[in-house]
């Protein structure tokens, strides 16, 4: 084999041996351990050293290409005439891997990630050390400095305890191989057996000359003794036997090693030394060149003689050159003149256990009393190659489907999880340590919890939860116990202690525990999980009818309809059912299947009016109560849908000056209906199923008295007086009054007394004659009411201002002063509670008066309620004409609703300014004659 590769392409290569050694046993020899700092590789060179050949080119790139992507890697080297195979492993613990590994870390790696790469790394090379040990004879560890590393003791601990695990997969994979039944059984050819070799670092240097360290701890001779016999070892030597000492009985206090060496990982020679320690370099490198030629010279003169040729030649050499283990050597530098012992070589160190191997003699290191034989079996490269082939197969690099299921029980997560005990100390305290934390979180979690809590409060004490974990919880397993106490609280939340997160219309939210809601025609379960219930947030209020002659009990809304209009609908059989109405135009299907119309306030009008012709009725009429003949057809109220008043219709008028609706002849559409409530960013021609308004007649124009205001409950004393509203009626000139009068004016010149001018009447709503008989006057009376959440009702005379009545005649303030400006929507409450949460009262009725005159007043209500981008809302008809002669009430929404969501309730700290009814809502018409 003329140059190293990698362990995968020599079993795939099928190397072709030379007919005189392919019968001949293999003695596979594998090299591992760590590297110093240099940018020499120790390991790499030893093979150098062992081979008498330059194999690895010791600052070259080639390891680089059998690495794998954790940095390890395995690199083959077959000697023939030797038959020795040199398997030598690179991990992270070498140098250059470590820059690779340590360059493939990105910087914004976290600790808990670099932590799982380089444990993932340190199993990737346990598996490569268990393969080592499955197939090796002999093993030499390396280390870059003469002091044991006991961190070794417990990555053999885990090996054992890895093997064990996977012996019985190892078996399987073997079964078939041509090999010795002892080899299927154990998995390996034999106990191998483990050698160290440990490099003089410059705490410890050996010097050949005088003054060096060997010659100056020699001693003295003895008195008598005999100057032939060595004093003492080397230091050198004395420090092997000192770490052979400690390595052994720090193996065998942990269990590594036992008496019975066939049932241990390896085993360690009783009676041979098995610690090698490697000089340092010499400070003198020509002076070691010279040495190194002088020695080779020396060795080819004595070898001039031999005759042999071939690959025998290397054998005899062998053990014709080889010298004894120790030799005396007289040291002509001492002062003393005695001789010392000369230490082995490296080659001759390890080659006493290769020829062990070569010769078939095995190893006999079971000791005690009855020590038991540990089977032996020299392969061939053919044999070794198929066994070593299938385990390679299994724990390194899977490629043959048949073994793909044993290769992934070998190298899954469950049999490498025996290893994180034994390497990963860091993780084991960090679990320890975040396990007795989790239960301090969970009570901090669990602390002052109501039985049922929202998403905030969950959110809250799951805070509070991760502090205290903080606290107490270190090390790489902080982060995976985090998330897992974060779904433990979920857990226990969702268990039965989630609140319904379902907030009413006015801001409450409700009171159950998770739970859904009934179908249509299916009751209420409790039992169920989850139970099936209707919201309930536990605020109830009192509220009165659409004409507001009787009030009752509301549950708090959590939909539109329930809101402004079930409630309402349910008082009407009781009270204002039968009164007179005019109808505001609802969704009327076509279909038996209507769907809601889809979100398209964003879209620009334009984009709405196309393609929808077709499924639109050609005509629909708006329902008025018969004998009213201001009706407006549907299409011609629909159409000022999306140009509403105010900045959200796009109109370009200031504060105060709204623009108006223009009418758009347009029709409604009988397949999609509106979700939500009309306002200024819907599309056009569309109409909810429901009206959220009411208008209703109470009776004629004298059924109010001004005297005595609304005959109604739930009012505050003193403020059920409407506003007197004086317009100014344009009627026919002079000339046709004077035409139409009769001729006699002695008569009609002066009224007789208590008589009344003709077309002039008395009392509320009547008409004043003006000065010169051309302009009259009538009365109309006009009122904004107020009602809380108790039911307590006011009239309000403007922004912030309760009407107060303390003597007869009504209320002296006119009403053109409420309607030229914007109205709140809420006002603080006058009759306030005792907490110190104010108490609002919302605008729900527009009572108007309309006298029996040739007088158009035409009803524009918009409301805004909220503050931008809040849109405009209005009724369905978004101008209605009052006839004459009636006692009206507009009854307002109780809830404003868009597609996006309610609009909620001013809270504390937000002004009122923001919600509130526009100016304009009332005007009067007197350019043309009342209708007949």
């Amino acid at each position: 084999m003329a140059a190293p590769m990698s362990l995968g392409s020599l079993l795939q290569s099928k190397l072709v041996e030379d007919p005189l050694y392919r019968d001949e046993g293999l003695c596979v020899l594998g090299i591992f351990g760590k590297s110093a700092l240099q940018p020499v590789s120790a390991k790499e060179s030893l093979v150098n050293t062992l081979a008498d050949k330059h194999v690895f080119l010791l600052f070259g790139p080639e390891e680089e290409a059998g690495s794998s992507a954790q940095g390890s890697s395995i690199r083959a080297y077959y000697n023939e005439e030797s038959r020795v195979l040199f398997l030598v492993l690179t991990s992270v613990c070498d140098n250059r891997q470590l820059l690779r590994a340590c360059e493939a870390l990105g910087s914004g790696t976290g600790h808990a990630e670099a932590h799982e790469l380089w444990k993932g790394c340190e199993k990737q090379h346990c598996l490569q050390l268990l393969y080592l040990f499955s197939l090796c004879h002999v093993l030499l560890l390396v280390h870059p400095t003469c002091a044991f590393d006991v961190t070794y003791d417990r990555l053999f601990r885990a090996l054992d305890a890895l093997r064990q695990k996977a012996l019985p997969l190892l078996r399987a994979a073997i079964k078939d191989c041509p090999v010795s039944k002892e080899w299927k059984l154990n998995c390996r050819p034999c106990p191998p057996r483990l050698l160290f070799v440990f490099q003089m670092n410059g705490a410890l240097k050996v010097g050949g000359g005088a003054g060096g360290l060997g010659s100056a701890s020699s001693g003295t001779d003895a008195p008598g003794g005999n100057p032939e016999k060595p004093k003492k070892h080397s230091p050198r030597r004395r420090l092997q036997h000192a770490l052979e000492d400690q390595i052994y009985r720090i193996f065998r206090k942990s269990r590594v090693l036992t008496n019975q060496s066939i049932n241990c990982l390896f085993t360690v020679p009783a009676n041979q030394a098995f610690v090698y320690v490697l000089p340092g370099p010499d400070e003198d490198p020509v002076g070691t060149l010279l040495g190194q030629l002088r020695a080779n010279c020396a060795l080819r003169d004595s070898d001039a003689s031999m005759s042999l040729t071939g690959p025998r030649r290397y054998q005899q050499m062998r053990h014709s050159a080889r010298q004894p283990s120790f030799t005396v050597e007289s040291s002509a530098s001492s002062s003393t003149g005695s001789g010392q012992l000369v230490d082995c070589t490296l080659k001759e160190f390890l080659w006493q256990h290769v020829e062990l191997v070569l010769t078939k003699k095995g190893f006999d290191d079971s000791v005690g009393r009855n020590p038991q034989p540990s089977h032996f079996e020299l392969p061939s490269y053919s044999k070794w190659a198929q066994v070593a082939e299938r385990l390679h197969q299994v724990m390194l690099d899977c490629r043959d489907e048949e073994l793909a299921e044993l290769a992934l029980k070998v190298q899954g997560q469950g049999l490498l999880k025996v290893l994180e005990g034994f390497l990963d100390a860091d993780a084991k305290f960090s679990e320890n340590r975040c396990q007795k934390a989790l239960p301090l979180a969970h009570s901090a979690y669990q602390s002052n919890l109501p039985h049922n809590y929202t998403t905030t409060v969950h959110k809250n004490q799951l805070a509070q939860a991760l502090r205290v974990y903080s606290q107490h919880a270190r090390g790489v397993a902080f982060q995976r116990y985090a998330l897992q106490l974060h779904d433990d609280c979920y857990k226990f939340w969702s268990n039965g202690h989630q609140l319904c997160e379902e907030r009413s219309l006015t801001d409450q939210h409700c009171v159950h525990k998770f739970h859904q809601l009934p179908k249509t025609g299916e009751k209420t379960e409790m039992d169920r999980n989850p139970p099936i219930l209707h919201h309930n947030s536990r605020g109830r209020s009192t509220s009165s009818c659409n004409c507001g002659r009787k009030q009752a009990q509301r549950e708090d809304p959590f939909d539109i309809k329930a809101a402004n209009y079930d409630f309402y609908q349910m008082l009407e059989e009781k009270c204002c059912g039968k009164l007179e109405r005019i109808h505001f135009p609802v969704f009327q299907p076509s279909t038996p299947d209507p769907a809601p119309a889809c979100d398209e306030a964003d879209e620009p009008p334009e984009a709405e009016a196309g393609g929808e012709g077709e499924q639109l009725k050609e005509k629909e009429a708006v329902g008025h109560t018969p004998g009213d003949s201001t009706s407006l057809s549907l299409a011609l109220s629909l159409g000022q849908s999306t140009d509403s008043l105010g900045p959200y219709g796009g109109g370009d008028g200031g504060e105060g000056q709204e623009k108006r609706p223009s009418l758009v002849d347009r029709q409604a559409s009988t397949v999609e209906y509106l979700p939500g409530m009309l306002h200024s960013g819907c599309p056009k021609g569309l109409l909810p199923k429901f009206s959220s308004w009411s208008l209703v007649k109470l009776g004629p124009a004298k059924a109010y008295n001004c005297h005595i205001g609304l005959e109604q409950p739930g009012f505050l004393p003193s403020s059920a007086f409407l506003l007197p509203w004086d317009v100014v009626i344009r009627c026919r000139p002079e000339e046709e009054m004077g035409l139409s009068e009769p001729l006699d004016t002695g008569s009609s010149s002066w009224p007789a007394p208590n008589k009344t001018l003709p077309g002039k009447r008395g009392g509320a709503g009547g008409l004043g004659r003006g000065r010169r008989g051309r302009d009259d006057v009538a009365r109309a009376f006009v009122g904004f009411e107020y009602e809380d959440s108790r039911g307590r009702r006011f009239l309000s005379c403007g922004p912030d201002k309760v009407v107060k009545v303390l003597g007869p005649g009504g209320p002296k303030e006119p009403a053109t002063r409420v309607l030229n400006c914007d109205m709140p929507l809420y006002i603080p409450s006058p009759a306030q509670g005792r907490g110190l949460k104010p108490h609002y009262a919302q605008l729900t009725r527009l009572f108007i008066v309309v006298p029996d005159a040739p007088l158009d007043l035409i009803l524009t209500p918009q409301i805004q309620p909220g503050p931008p981008p809040c849109p405009v809302f209005h009724p369905e008809q978004a101008e209605v004409v009052l006839p004459p002669d009636g006692f009206w009430v507009l009854r307002f929404p109780y809830a404003y609703v868009t597609e996006r969501g309610p609009c909620y309730p001013p809270k504390e700290n937000q002004p009122l300014a923001s919600y509130r009814v526009l100016r304009g809502i009332l005007r009067a018409n007197t350019a043309s004659p009342a209708p007949q």
